[in-house]
């Protein structure tokens, strides 16, 4: 009975001894996934602890009765897990620098807990206890790894271990070296790197560390209280009113006269002042890289007392080194005191002196900057700038950018000189070594926040950063970059590079808003700005294919989709001054600006028309990019249908004169298009549904590349169904001299390819005398061009023609052709249309408006022109002449023979040469008494096909039928059948076939096949080898009536 009780009271006591360590086990993996340092080297730790847990669990399912070795092995364990517990607990509460500076005792101690825990857990009983084998095997595997594992301090951490054995052993370290310090402890133990977070982590620490002067451990005591006093020389730790109280305070204390060095301070070896003593064996002090190098030299002996030295015994001389330490401070706090008169001057060679000595002091050592900045040096500085001597100037600068090196505060002091960033920027617009160190000042300034509003908010200094960011020096250039890359954190500064050619930080801003940018507004605010400047700044058009290669386009045709209008607004104002140039049109149409700026335009309400004025604008402008699109490029789509032609054209009766305008001259330049031909066919046979009233839906655009899904729905009424002719003819008569000179445009393009049904249903007699009353009062010579192409294209129907003639036409075109007054840029075009147009009354087949034409005087000025015409113009010309020709015989008058009493009276007239009639240029247009046979001469030997085809026929009137005999003769006293025959060598096949003709009738006549047959022979046997059938075979003809082939070759 008693046996049993023991037995249960034992279990009892096992199973609690077990549970409390399973316990602690968990409560030590929760602490040591809390810790604040050494968190790898903790997670490391906690992963071995849930092993062990999960494995503790696991006993109680075996035989744990009656072992008193399992109760004791698992009571070590506890202990050792709770002493584990406790270092992750500290290292999970205590403060983080104390933690950081004691990182090595608690990697030691980490590491010594894991290997006690193994052998613990490695003293359990397990084969005494039945355990399976898996569980034995994970046990061992966890012992061997705990015992294995290595536990290593991070090596940031050691690296700060080891600045700070370093400042402590050389006492000399100053502010900077502080600041680095404090700063890569907050790095490694995640502490915020504001001013206050780290002061408040050192208060913390101090005070933790006052704790230790009740507790044993003196020796870690004094070397926190080492540690406290390295890390308070960093700015974060003392205010400035602190600072400063102290620095004043030592300074009032000194005299005004520096100390002589004691004799002590002097190295016995160099006889200078020692920056390193160290004391030898022989108790001589001396500055250690002499007497290591008398020691290296092979001395062995002290060099005052020549007893042997002790290497080994050489030791560093603190307390003369921080002697001397204090006597330098002592001496430069009284000499950058006193020196502040000496730079205030006017004497300038004693000013450049003085600031060489200060620059030198700065260079040696942070805490002397300090000094200079608490003896109000900046102000002084500052003044210096604007000095006459720009050496003076310079030497300022360089101390300006020591002081504002590494320190914000004293950046804010600078900047919050009086004028000291203008005297700065002026600085930057002189000679090139001042501008350079002026710029350097403005980076080092500009990497404190504050300070650069300040900079981009004086005039200029933006224009001159962009100018200098591409400077041939390659230094200056990499600042001034990196200078407006820093200013470019603010709207303002942005805006201002901007308006000076300098984009890249707007395109930033315009893609995407970093964290860093300082703006009040969202993200979609600061975009709407930046769309909003590029929408405003006058952009040349090289900025502008820049902006657009640099990737502007994107975000502002994404904003096209942006539910606030007013994005909407400004990216349809930015893309329309981008879109001015055709390379960024195409491009545009390529990233898929079309379909959401057709939406804007057929979905927004007339409550908008400014809106809609700069889409339909942009369109316009995409239309343009679109003609000039070169053949070899791949064809960019535009209107993709006839419904989306149908859609664009009927706005045109929906809106105002601005946006007529623009729809106008999108369609114009569409018909230039390398589609062009296919557009002018669809809009003759487009018939418009015109309508009313407008209103803009809520249905979204699906993404089609037609424009069929937005424009369903958007208008009312019918009121009727015309063609786009129709509409063209009536806005050639609009009061608004813009929208009727587009009209005028377009319709003319529509003339261009000779479909003329849709012109002979709608142009009738009142159209006519619009196009004249253009011609005749029109400013714009494109327009007045325009309107007369039109008149030359129209179909060459006697009603047309007829009204031609009764309103005015052949005086409008002879004015034309007569006047100085013409716009010169467009004199030559309104020409060649006007000659063109003259052909509708040269036609043989009415008389009648020949004669109208040879009494208005046109046939000398024709004459003239083909002298001095352009090819397109000598074409017409000759064409009018060639049907004016070919009714010169039936014109000509017979001459009358003399009667009984001829001999009485004047000698009669002499007829014609070609047509043996009484012929003049008024009555019968004989080319002959014109003058005319010349020049046209001259055209035929001229390059211009067109002009020569013409030219050609014009002089082969002379020939016809009866005239040969008489015709060839002119032809010949004129030289032209040399010309003629030149033709047979021609690229044009039709010019070869007319010259053929024209020498197969000439050669019958045997006077011309001597003259001029031998000179066409080869010309003639080439087109028999290389011509096609019907030439091979005239060719042929002439070669046998020259005697070259028989009549019987196969070549007929």
């Amino acid at each position: 009975m008693a046996t049993n009780v023991m037995t249960n009271s034992y279990l009892s006591q096992a199973s609690e001894v077990l549970s409390d360590t399973i316990i602690a086990t968990l409560e030590a993996v929760h602490s040591a996934k809390a810790a604040l340092i050494q968190k790898e080297n903790f997670k490391k730790f906690s992963a071995y602890l849930e092993r062990i847990t999960l494995a503790l669990k696991e006993l109680p399912k075996f035989d744990i009765n009656n072992s008193e070795i399992f109760k004791n092995a698992i009571e070590i364990l506890n202990m050792h897990i709770t002493v584990a517990k406790q270092l992750a607990f500290e290292c999970s509460t205590r403060n983080k620098i104390y933690l950081l500076l004691n990182s090595r005792k608690i990697v030691k101690r980490l590491e010594r807990s894991a290997k006690d825990i193994s052998r613990a857990l490695g003293l359990v009983p397990l084969s005494s206890l039945n355990v399976s084998l898996n569980l034995t095997d994970e046990i061992s595997k966890i012992c061997k790894s705990m015992l294995d594992a290595e536990y290593r301090v991070d090596i940031l951490e050691e690296e700060i271990l080891e600045k700070i054995e370093v400042g402590i052993q050389e006492r000399n370290v100053d502010r900077s070296y502080a600041n680095s310090l404090l700063f890569r402890i907050a790095e490694a133990t995640g502490i915020s790197t504001d001013q206050l977070s780290l002061r408040k982590e050192f208060e913390d620490f101090k005070c933790e560390m006052e704790n230790f002067q009740q507790r044993k451990d003196m020796t870690e005591f004094l070397q926190m209280e080492q540690i406290i006093l390295l890390l308070g020389k960093a700015d974060v730790i003392a205010t400035q009113i602190e600072k400063e109280f102290k620095y004043f305070s030592k300074r009032n204390s000194l005299g005004k006269q520096p100390l002589e060095p004691l004799q002590s301070f002097y190295c016995p070896i160099t006889g200078d002042v020692m920056e390193d003593p160290v004391e030898t064996s022989t108790g001589h002090t001396f500055e250690r890289s002499a007497i290591n190098k008398w020691l290296a030299d092979g001395n062995n002996l002290c060099p005052l007392t020549m007893t042997p030295l002790k290497i080994s015994a050489m030791r560093s001389n603190n307390t003369l080194r921080q002697s001397i330490e204090e006597w330098k401070d002592r001496n430069t706090m009284i000499t950058i005191a006193s020196m502040k008169s000496k730079i205030q001057s006017n004497k300038d060679d004693e000013v450049l002196n003085y600031l060489g000595k200060l620059e030198d002091l700065c260079m040696e050592r942070r805490l002397h900057q300090e000094w200079v900045i608490m003896e109000d040096y900046i102000p002084i500085l500052i003044s210096l700038l604007s000095a006459k001597n720009f050496k003076i100037r310079e030497r300022a600068l360089v101390v300006l950018c020591v002081l504002a090196r590494d320190s914000d505060d004293n950046k804010e002091t600078i900047a919050n000189n009086d004028k000291a960033i203008e005297y700065i920027v002026c600085s930057l617009a002189r000679k090139v070594e001042e501008s350079k160190l002026a710029l350097k000042l403005l980076l080092e300034l500009s990497r404190s926040n504050p300070v650069r509003n300040s900079i981009g908010n004086v005039q200029g200094c933006v224009l001159l950063l962009v100018t200098m960011s591409s400077s041939d020096d390659t230094q200056a250039a990499k600042d001034a970059q990196e200078l407006l890359d820093n200013l470019s954190c603010l709207d303002h500064n942005v805006i201002q590079m901007a308006n000076a050619n300098f984009f890249g930080p707007l395109l930033r801003l315009l893609s995407s808003v970093p964290e860093n940018h300082f703006t009040d507004a969202g993200p979609d605010n600061v975009q709407m700005v930046m769309a909003k400047t590029l929408s405003e700044i006058e952009l040349t058009d090289h900025s502008k294919l820049c902006l657009s290669k640099d990737g502007a386009l994107g975000p502002l045709i994404k904003m096209l989709s942006h539910s606030d209008i007013e994005m909407k607004k400004v990216a349809v104002k930015s893309l329309k001054n981008l879109s001015s140039i055709p390379q960024n049109g195409l491009q545009m149409i390529i990233e898929g600006a079309v379909c959401p700026l057709f939406e804007i335009l057929y979905r927004h309400s007339l409550s908008l028309p400014s809106l809609r004025e700069q889409v339909a604008e942009t369109i316009m402008h995409l239309a343009a990019a679109i003609a000039v699109q070169e053949a070899d490029q791949s064809e960019i789509s535009f209107l993709e249908s006839e419904e989306d032609i149908f859609k664009f054209f009927s706005l045109i009766s929906l809106t105002g004169p601005d946006v007529q305008q623009s729809i106008l001259r999108a369609f114009y330049a569409m018909c230039q298009s390398l589609s062009g031909f296919n557009i002018r066919i669809n809009l003759r046979k487009t018939e418009l549904i015109m309508f009313s009233s407008f209103s803009s839906t809520s249905s979204e655009c699906n993404g089609s590349k037609n424009l069929d899904s937005k424009f369903g729905g958007y208008f009312n009424l019918l009121i009727h169904q015309i063609s786009a002719v129709q509409v063209l003819v009536h806005l050639c008569e609009a009061e608004n001299e813009r929208v009727r000179a587009s009209a005028v445009k377009l319709f003319c393009c529509l003339t261009e390819d000779g479909d003329h049904s849709t012109f002979l249903e709608h142009v009738g007699h009142k159209c006519i005398n619009t196009l004249l009353r253009i011609i005749k009062t029109s400013n714009d010579g494109e327009e007045s061009v325009a309107s007369m192409r039109i008149i030359s294209n129209l179909p060459k129907d006697s009603h047309m023609t007829q009204w031609l003639l009764d309103a005015g036409a052949l005086q409008v075109i002879f004015d034309n052709l007569t006047s100085g007054n013409t716009n010169a840029s467009y004199k030559g075009e309104l020409i060649e249309n006007a000659v063109k147009a003259l052909c509708h009354f040269t036609v043989p087949i009415n008389q009648e408006w020949q004669k109208r034409v040879a009494e208005t005087g046109f046939i000398p000025l024709l004459v003239e022109l083909l002298l001095c015409g352009t090819s397109l113009t000598k074409q017409n010309v000759a064409i009018s002449l060639k049907q004016l020709s070919e009714s010169s015989m039936a014109l000509s008058m017979p001459v009358k023979t003399g009667g009984l009493f001829s001999c009485c009276w004047a000698p009669p007239k002499t007829g014609c040469c070609v047509h043996h009639g009484i012929c003049t240029p008024e009555s019968s247009f004989c080319l002959l008494k014109a003058n005319a046979v010349g020049p046209l001469t001259r055209v035929i030997s001229e390059p211009d096909l067109g002009a020569c085809e013409a030219s050609l026929d014009a002089l082969l009137t002379l020939i016809d039928g009866e005239q040969l005999q008489r015709g060839s003769k002119v032809l010949s006293e004129a030289n032209a059948i040399g010309p003629i025959i030149k033709l047979l060598a021609s690229s044009c096949a039709q010019l070869q076939e007319k010259a053929l003709k024209a020498l197969e009738r000439l050669f019958r006549l045997v006077e011309f096949k001597q003259k001029y047959g031998q000179s066409a022979q080869m010309l003639l046997v080439d087109i028999t080898q290389r011509g096609n059938t019907g030439m091979k075979s005239l060719a042929a003809k002439i070669l046998a009536h020259l005697n070259v082939l028989h009549e019987q070759s196969s070549f007929f």
